[in-house]
């Protein structure tokens, strides 16, 4: 078997990261996840790796994490993200696509749902409220997407997000 390539570039204090997203819904629901030592929760997904389209790596993500293969739809938005997270620096290309979840994944309103070790991290899922109010309530970046939840976009848009701070492409 081939080695993977993670696309990720390390320089000093910051790095470079491409993340490819999904977003899932089940009765006005949104399967979020979290490593249980972060206080914030993200949309599912992982690093692309060097070969495979952002299709292919949400498609291989969601198999790794949750057991089960999602049908990719639409692309939502295209990021350029910028943060800090655990003393570095980031600058992070992200796709974030809707994507159909199998009815056999569980479901619940309000308890975890899921469970996995993933290297050296323990992640937990769960279905949120798709509303502004509840993704507000549980720290999920970058957080423009809680404030368009309730209305995702009906193409596909490009965001620069600069640590809490929406810029529009070409304003």
């Amino acid at each position: 078997m081939a080695k993977r390539r993670m696309i990720r570039v390390d320089a000093g204090e910051r790095r470079f990261n491409f993340r490819i997203a999904g977003l899932g819904f089940r009765n006005g629901h949104v399967l979020v996840h979290r490593a249980t030592h972060e206080p914030f929760w993200t949309f599912p997904g992982g690093r692309a790796e060097i070969g495979e389209t952002s299709a292919e790596t949400l498609r291989r993500e969601m198999i790794e994490e949750l057991g089960v293969e999602v049908t990719v739809g639409r692309m939502l938005w295209t990021v350029e993200n910028f943060f800090r997270y655990e003393q570095r620096d980031y600058h992070e290309i992200g796709f974030y696509y809707r994507m159909d979840i199998p009815q056999a994944f569980p479901f619940h309103e309000t308890d975890i749902v899921h469970r996995l070790r993933d290297g050296k991290n323990d992640l937990e899922f769960k279905w949120a409220r798709a509303t502004v109010a509840s993704l507000r309530a549980l720290d999920i970046p970058p957080y423009f997407i809680a404030e368009q939840i309730e209305s995702l976009p009906e193409t596909a848009q490009h965001i620069l997000w600069h640590d809490g701070n929406l810029d529009r492409p070409g304003s």
